[in-house]
């Protein structure tokens, strides 16, 4: 048996199993959680800062920002979401879906979006094949440095998120704001499945929460009706997202790592 280096234990443990996980009213009960100090939305993001969301998967920018989406909308403020995949890779080659995701996936982060406000909405596809970001990382970087501005707030997914696009998302989103000086916000997603209240692992110190209105939350659940591909079973399969991982995502408030 191989010897695993602390690296590779610690990416085990957060290994995601869709099977199980940390429920939500476990969450609900956190003390962390529900004493986290608030952030204002004009702090988060400055009136002449465009907000850029990276989603690796199309739905991750919903999943992750869609409260903050909407009421930035509803400021009038701008706002990128960037597609890093096509989130091809969520259905098997032998389901009927699989050959359409690419644009069926697209499709349903354009509607989710407007249910968030941005009625005219257009998503910026990199296109780096699903599951092969960090092979692809250089690509993404060179994207990335044509596309991004200083000012721009860049929101993406926490560099321990769990799973390996995400990370490598995260990753390159850092070195973005190294490079360019653009502030990145990290947005933790699949980390609420694998991790537990008392995970010494999260920055609990850099975390914020930040309170949707009625109107966003409720336009937040909406949006994520539109990802039908993801929530709904394909020939008998669970979904890609089962309610059980999705009620990690309808709360009245989205927290982030500043």
């Amino acid at each position: 048996m191989a010897t695993l280096t602390a690296d590779a234990v610690d990416a085990r443990s957060r290994h995601i199993d869709i099977d199980a996980g940390t429920p939500e009213h476990a969450w609900q009960a956190c003390d962390k959680l529900a004493t986290l100090p608030q952030v204002e939305l004009c702090a988060l993001v400055p009136a002449r800062s465009r907000a850029v969301i990276l989603a690796p998967h199309p739905d991750d920018e919903a999943l992750g920002c869609g409260g903050l989406i909407g009421m930035l909308t509803t400021l009038g403020r701008q706002v990128s979401v960037v597609a890093v995949s096509d989130g091809e890779g969520s259905h098997p080659p032998q389901s009927q879906l699989h050959a359409k995701l690419p644009e069926l996936r697209a499709g349903e982060s354009l509607a989710a979006l407007r249910r968030l406000g941005l009625h005219d909405a257009a998503i910026r596809r990199v296109r780096i094949r699903d599951g092969a970001v960090t092979a692809h990382l250089p690509e993404l970087l060179k994207w990335l440095h044509a596309y991004l501005q200083p000012t721009d707030i860049l929101f993406a997914p926490w560099r321990l998120d769990g799973h390996p696009d995400h990370e490598a998302v995260g990753q390159a989103a850092a070195r973005m704001e190294q490079d360019i000086g653009c502030k990145l916000v990290e947005v933790p997603i699949w980390t609420w499945h694998w991790a537990r209240p008392d995970d010494a692992r999260l920055p609990w110190g850099r975390a914020r929460r930040l309170h949707l209105t009625p109107a966003a939350e409720q336009n937040k659940r909406l949006a994520l009706q539109c990802y039908r591909s993801q929530i709904g079973q394909d020939e008998g399969r669970m979904p890609v997202l089962p309610a059980h991982v999705l009620a990690h995502f309808v709360r009245p408030f989205e927290v982030f790592f500043l």
